[in-house]
């Protein structure tokens, strides 16, 4: 098995499937056909996802092996990120989805991705248990993200391997926090940016930070040794990624919240970033794509002009 769903709530862990259960004696099998070097690589969603209700439920939208529903948002993450496959060739390693429920007002989300934070740290624990040496890898979108950079505060040195946080809703400053705990200061972060999503990041820095004193991932963080921000729509970030073989489609969007993973060609970077470390190491990555971001509001410039 190299996709395992399972489901996050306040007050623990189960499989996502039926039968249920504890995830940890689903992973401690995985784990023992896997190679040394192979990869665990945990996903997670943002908001507006509930396990377990049909119409939003994450397990059979995108995080299913197929896509789910036939809408072009519902993507499959496993299958893009080359965990479900079909034949001998796909990575080897293991893909978790993590759901849990993010629904309500953008303050009940946000509250629910700080109570989610400690089921994921719980869920890196039990991997660590099962396979003290395992690299463990995330990926996460929107409010994703802040589960993710709430959960690395809780765990120790040298348990997470690459992070990518895809138009992370959350601030900087708690990411700077984050960047100083033991777990924090032994990972990689990928910070996926795109002026795309400028209006998204504004109206969570409105919400969440009405003075203004925080600013939202997509501002960039800069400054850390193992922290890089990357913006997908910049043309000099493009014009890298294709002299390393990963082109990107152009951006068709001035607005948009999921193109971190709709647009074409950005799940053939995400695999490679997970997939071909050796290859993509972060100071080769950082010497190719280390360019400063555009200003907030870039992409709507040009309509602001003609109109």
């Amino acid at each position: 098995m190299t996709l395992i769903p399972i489901t996050a709530t306040p007050t623990g862990l189960s499989l996502a499937m039926p039968g249920g259960g504890a995830p940890e004696p689903a992973i401690r099998a995985a784990l023992t056909d896997l190679p040394a070097t192979a990869p665990v690589v945990i996903m997670l969603h943002g908001k507006g996802y509930c396990p377990g209700r049909p119409a939003i439920d994450p397990h059979a939208l995108i995080f299913a092996p197929r896509a789910g529903h036939g809408r072009s948002r519902f993507v499959s993450w496993p299958r893009r990120l080359g965990f479900a496959l079909p034949g001998p060739h796909r990575p080897r390693g293991l893909c978790l989805a993590f759901g849990w429920e993010s629904t309500g007002s953008l303050r009940r989300a946000t509250a629910a991705a700080d109570t989610a934070a400690l089921m994921l740290a719980r869920l890196v624990q039990a991997i660590r248990r099962a396979d003290p040496g395992r690299r463990v890898d995330l990926i996460g979108h929107s409010l994703g993200a802040r589960v993710i950079l709430g959960a690395v505060p809780l765990l120790a040195a040298g348990t997470l391997d690459r992070v990518i946080l895809l138009a992370g809703a959350d601030f900087t400053d708690r990411a700077r926090q984050a960047l100083t705990s033991p777990a924090g200061q032994t990972a990689e972060f990928l910070n996926i940016t795109t002026r795309e999503n400028d209006l998204y990041d504004f109206l969570f820095e409105r919400a969440l930070s009405p003075l203004g004193r925080a600013g939202a991932l997509g501002r960039g963080l800069g400054g850390a040794a193992n922290w890089l921000d990357i913006q997908i729509d910049h043309p000099a970030t493009e014009a890298a990624l294709r002299a390393l073989g990963l082109p990107l489609a152009r951006p068709r969007a001035r607005i948009c919240h999921w193109s971190v993973y709709l647009r074409p060609g950005v799940f053939r970077l995400y695999r490679a970033l997970l997939h071909d470390r050796a290859r993509l190491n972060l100071p080769l990555l950082r010497a190719a794509l280390a360019t400063p971001q555009h200003p907030r509001w870039t992409r709507l410039v040009p309509a602001r002009s003609a109109g």
